[in-house]
């Protein structure tokens, strides 16, 4: 896969948005979506280890260079599904394959199982649905949002005074990240402002959801998902729960790897992990499934 990406807008219906592209035109078409508040270059030490693909980056809505939402609106899952189920549309993409990584992998898992037909491969890493509430909490929750909504607006965004200072604020959050991982991050997501730096992405993508899924809708698109499906964990990662194991046990066909490393491990280890999404993979090469 050639070592330098291609830089793509795709205007959806109501946003403009941001992608590296990797690999050949004709390669196996592969949409990859990173974590919250993260952006396309989540995937820049793998994808150079997975020739044969192409490999479209988005920025999702809100983050790296991607247009944020209209004034007035937020960044729900469910829209942020919608409005990703746009991209493969607009290029041309038929049925194609899903990687995603924590934020990305839950609307990856979703959308494979809204439109199960035109997913031919699922790739997750570090995710396996959304965050979920019970239905009771929904009042709680809606108060939450609008009231955040509100006290953030105005609010100036947080500056640095450079970006190696952004990039260890970032590690430091994160906790698993490295520095590697921190820079490719970092040297994407930010943009140059009086003082210093800031991130791009939209701080509203910070003010809670309006509703969130309830366990049952999620182990409802889960069951629908057709794709043969892998889940790669990161051994420090996120922990092993018997919610994960009720939401492995609704896919139909779906393999695990664990492999060593943290929340980030397909950006701070991508060897490994490329390794198994290649091998996959694999079967797509002959032409579609």
């Amino acid at each position: 896969m050639s070592s330098q990406p291609e830089e793509l807008t795709i205007q959806t219906h109501a946003l403009r948005l941001a992608a590296r592209a990797w690999g050949p035109p004709d390669g196996v078409p592969v949409l990859a979506l990173h974590g919250w508040l993260d952006n396309a270059a989540s995937f820049d030490t793998l994808a150079p280890r997975l020739p044969g693909l192409r490999l479209v980056c988005l920025d999702m809505p809100g983050h790296g260079h991607s247009e944020h939402a209209a004034p007035g609106e937020l960044y729900g899952f469910v829209d942020t599904v919608a409005r990703v189920a746009e991209v493969p549309r607009v290029l041309g993409w038929a049925r194609y394959c899903l990687l995603g990584h924590s934020l990305g992998a839950a609307v990856a898992s979703v959308l494979a199982g809204t439109f199960p037909r035109q997913v031919r491969r699922l790739v997750l890493v570090e995710g396996l649905g959304p965050m979920v509430e019970a239905p009771e909490q929904a009042p709680a929750r809606l108060a939450r949002s609008i009231t955040e909504q509100l006290a953030r607006r105005g609010r100036p965004a947080p500056r640095y005074a450079s970006a190696e200072e952004a990039a260890e604020r970032l590690r430091r959050a994160v906790g698993t990240l490295s520095a590697e991982g921190a820079r490719a991050l970092v040297g994407r997501g930010l943009c140059a402002v009086e003082g210093g730096v800031t991130w791009r992405s939209d701080p509203r993508l910070r003010v809670a959801s309006r509703l969130r899924l309830t366990e049952a809708q999620v182990l409802a698109f889960l069951r629908a998902v057709e794709a043969p499906t892998l889940l790669v964990r990161g051994a420090q990662g996120y922990p092993e729960t018997p919610a994960l194991h009720q939401r492995l046990a609704a896919v139909r066909d779906i393999a695990t790897v664990t492999l060593p490393g943290g929340h980030h491990v397909h950006l701070d280890a991508p060897e490994p992990v490329a390794e198994a999404i290649a091998a996959f993979l694999a079967p797509e090469h002959a032409g579609p499934g």
